[in-house]
């Protein structure tokens, strides 16, 4: 079976994103059931996609074997050394379930645990990291019920403004779009998870253990919003984005207001 994202998933096409980054500064790595596109530099994903069949979903052995890839250089990876000792996680940035699924969910759950595929997320839980965490299994259950296929795209936003932290920029926030059919039309949503509060806490304390208690934030956000703070182009995706039908718009004027989450059903999906 082919590795990568399939763009035909859906039955319409959603395309890749073009990143706007020289090509030779970027690493197109396959894997099953989903694609990461590694950012040299930052050493970290700057794109991964992945396909869901929610139909399909096994249930495996978690493992916890992180690797790196060795299609790529061990320096252009954020690797074990990024995490030990304080109270970064290496957060899954394709959520280890979502390509789990088919006769090759086994080598898609290995797959998850690419470094390339890691980014650093504060270790501190409360209700709305939970439910940036629990996303695409509620859309699976509700938006997406009746085709019961999801694609989502995941990545940090890189931020000049990111601290350095063991040769690695911590990125602030985290971004993710979810794609699916709806009556035959595409629909899509787009989400912010905001850790900024948290992470100075947690490079001051270095090896300390604990972090400080604090706030993630998660929003659900216009896919326009997406676009302009990472430089991709998503117009297919911004036509059909349930939060901008809504047309509320925030203080400019132009964009809709981001949506503040405190449970599932603050989520706008029709």
């Amino acid at each position: 079976m082919p590795l990568g994202y399939d763009p035909d998933f859906l039955g319409v096409a959603v395309e890749l994103p073009e990143t706007g980054v020289r090509p030779d500064d970027l690493a197109t790595l396959d894997y099953t059931h989903f694609t990461v596109v590694l950012d040299r530099e930052r050493r970290l994903a700057r794109l991964t996609a992945v396909n869901i069949d929610g139909a399909l979903l096994r249930d495996v052995s978690r493992g916890d074997d992180w690797f790196l890839d060795d299609r790529v250089a061990a320096i252009e990876q954020a690797g074990p050394d990024v995490y030990s000792s304080n109270d970064f996680d290496r957060g899954h940035l394709v959520r280890r379930r979502d390509p789990v699924w088919g006769p090759d969910a086994e080598r898609a759950n290995r797959d998850t645990f690419s470094y390339a595929n890691a980014a650093p997320q504060v270790n501190t839980f409360n209700q709305s990291k939970d439910l940036w965490l629990g996303l695409e299994d509620y859309l699976l259950g509700t938006a997406a019920a009746s085709e019961g296929r999801l694609t989502v795209m995941t990545a940090p936003v890189f931020d000049e403004a990111d601290r350095e932290y063991r040769g690695v920029r911590i990125p602030q926030l985290f971004w993710k779009i979810a794609v699916w059919l709806a009556d035959g039309e595409l629909a899509s949503t787009a989400y912010l998870l905001d850790q900024s509060d948290l992470i100075d806490d947690v490079i001051r304390r270095g090896a300390d253990a604990g972090a400080e208690p604090g706030a993630f934030r998660t929003f659900q956000v216009a896919v326009a919003q997406i676009a302009e703070l990472t430089g991709f182009e998503f117009s297919a995706l911004e036509s059909v984005d349930r939060l901008a039908r809504r047309g509320i718009a925030d203080s400019s004027g132009e964009l809709p207001a981001p949506l503040e989450l405190a449970s599932f059903d603050d989520i706008l999906l029709r």
